[in-house]
């Protein structure tokens, strides 16, 4: 796609209702395998504007094809999970406490790495409030939610058996349960 194309497609995004960094990681993580894996970053990028763009109806198919000379891969269309009944709003946690990750399986976009799920580790950081990522990126309500860093062993994530090595992840109060 020429400069002229990609112009179209960023000015196209910056004039969605709800274009939020949450909503253009979703459109990324919504890409066809085989196109993700045979693009390069900002092709990523670029996929992600021009699926936001076309779903805010800022433009057609058609357009993007027509500026690419030829077919514009777009991404998937997203599910649309429940906002209403997401986000806990809360800051039940404090340093030291061991905290297990909630064993979910959501729909749509979600800032919690799958390979913590189920798993129990420790606060080590209050990070501030943020807004929650799973509900950004389908709603413009915001949901201002505490943020921590828990440690994990590596034997905890992955059954590593020296364990002596931490990961550190960052995750939304929505995410966690009293270990």
């Amino acid at each position: 796609m020429g400069e002229d194309g990609a112009g179209l497609v960023y000015a196209s995004l910056a004039a969605t209702a709800n274009a939020t960094t949450s909503g253009f990681r979703h459109s990324i993580e919504r890409m066809d395998s085989d196109h993700y894996l045979s693009s390069s970053y900002y092709e990523h990028w670029l996929t992600a504007a021009a699926t936001a763009a076309m779903e805010a109806g800022l433009v057609t198919p058609q357009q993007l094809d027509e500026a690419a000379g030829g077919h514009f891969p777009l991404s998937r269309a997203a599910e649309q999970p429940a906002v209403e009944q997401m986000g806990t709003g809360a800051e039940r946690f404090r340093i030291g406490d061991r905290v297990k990750v909630r064993e979910m399986d959501p729909v749509g976009h979600s800032r919690c790495p799958s390979y913590t799920r189920g798993r129990v580790g420790v606060v080590v950081a209050r990070q501030g409030t943020f807004s929650l990522p799973d509900v950004e990126a389908h709603s413009p309500r915001r949901v201002p939610e505490a943020t921590y860093t828990v440690r994990f062993t590596s034997a905890e994530l992955w059954g590593d058996e020296e364990g002596s090595a931490h990961v550190n992840v960052g995750l939304w109060d929505s995410y966690l349960e009293a270990a």
